[in-house]
């Protein structure tokens, strides 16, 4: 049998009765060589909040069914829609089939928004660490401030640490680099960044500090204090929640999202 997805590790009872509904897919886009972004019209949308996913569902002829769980991409002022974005995991059952054969005008069986404690609500500063597919739910984040911005509402300040091994493997690299620019740092472990001189490498603590102490985030800072929200692969997150450690975030004020084989 091929290698499921990884799911989600937390599916909190708050979403249990949420219903499945089939939605129409309204728009594809290839994000990374990998990672294809689904678009997906609802007619019972629900506001969601940053940081949620959607369970995804998919049924054979024979009756067999497989599901996974994606971050929503797109921000809760996006009415009436919500965007996955699936990165093609080796041998992955679900997402194998998404980026093979769901196409504009397919119908696409969706069930949430699910999560109450990954989530970002506004009100309090946030500091954003992701790598790889895990910068789905933060760029989430970025996509909601702004348009909270332009709206003219209230919003806490936000800053992501973007952790790729290329910037043509880095997720919504077009936005990183244009509008959200002055809200990202950009990790690149395999190929130096031109734009900021930063020199390949894995994420270090100098890549942390600067956005950390601006946000109030290190123990010394005094204030509220920020949350961090700290998404990706297990060794990812395991070094990097080490790191944040180390630079002077409490632990307690961490919360994780974790990726890794079923």
């Amino acid at each position: 049998m091929p290698q499921l997805d990884s799911p989600r590790r937390r599916v909190p009872p708050t979403g249990a009765k949420r219903p499945w509904q089939t939605g129409t897919v309204t728009e594809v886009r290839q994000e990374t060589p990998h990672a294809k972004t689904f678009r997906v019209q609802l007619e019972q949308w629900q506001p969601h909040l940053p940081g949620q996913n959607y369970l995804v569902r998919l049924t054979a002829p024979d009756g067999y069914r497989a599901q996974r769980s994606y971050s929503v991409a797109s921000p809760p002022e996006d009415p009436g829609v919500v965007e996955l974005t699936v990165d093609r995991l080796p041998d992955g059952e679900v997402s194998g089939y998404l980026h093979e054969h769901v196409a504009v005008g397919d119908p696409l069986e969706v069930r949430g928004p699910f999560g109450g404690w990954f989530v970002w609500r506004g009100d309090r500063p946030a500091l954003l660490v992701g790598g790889g597919s895990g910068l789905v739910p933060l760029v989430c984040v970025l996509r909601s401030r702004a348009a909270r911005l332009v709206a003219g509402r209230d919003s806490a300040p936000v800053h992501l640490v973007a952790a790729a091994r290329t910037r043509e493997e880095l997720f919504y690299s077009g936005e990183l680099t244009g509008a959200f620019a002055d809200l990202t740092t950009a990790v690149l472990s395999r190929e130096d960044d031109d734009a900021s001189g930063r020199p390949a490498g894995r994420l270090r603590a100098d890549d942390l500090l600067p956005a950390a102490d601006r946000l109030g985030a290190l123990r010394a800072s005094g204030g509220p204090g920020a949350d961090v929200f700290l998404c990706g692969s297990t060794p990812f997150t395991t070094a990097a929640e080490q790191l944040l450690v180390e630079v002077g975030v409490p632990a307690e004020s961490i919360r994780v999202e974790r990726f890794g084989p079923s």
